[in-house]
């Protein structure tokens, strides 16, 4: 572990000065990505572009990283895809009830970041496009 800046340094020469000194110990040496350019951006910050790209290669979702009343509404538009995959009427209830006490909970709990616009899933209305979807398949 390092030791702790000394006072009247000032944060960022003591941050260098520890980069460097690890430079001239090799701990940089051979790794991962080593000599390749950097990705390209996308037009979001850096650090978003890095972080999605580290979620996605992890095997993550990355609608983990958005806000409650984003993810919510994310979850809405793909509840039919969802529900497709089950093999009950009873399950397909009970995830639309879940789904809907989530709601409920966030427009109970919500303080901040974006505007809540998500209404409840009518259950009877999600099982007829299950029952519709089964149908076809």
């Amino acid at each position: 572990m390092t030791a702790r800046k000394p006072p009247k340094v000032s944060f960022r020469w003591w941050v260098d000065r520890q980069i460097d000194e690890a430079r001239a110990r090799g701990e940089f040496d051979d790794l991962p990505g080593t000599g390749q350019p950097l990705p390209k951006p996308t037009g979001n910050d850096a650090a978003t572009d890095w972080v999605l790209r580290e979620v996605r290669r992890g095997g993550h979702d990355t609608k983990a990283l958005l806000p409650p009343a984003l993810a919510l509404k994310r979850e809405v538009q793909d509840l039919p895809e969802k529900l497709a995959a089950e093999r009950t009427e009873q399950r397909v209830r009970e995830l639309v009830d879940e789904l809907n006490q989530r709601i409920r909970q966030a427009y109970l709990n919500h303080s901040g970041g974006p505007a809540l616009t998500v209404a409840l899933v009518d259950v009877e209305e999600a099982v007829e496009v299950w029952r519709r979807s089964r149908a076809a398949s």
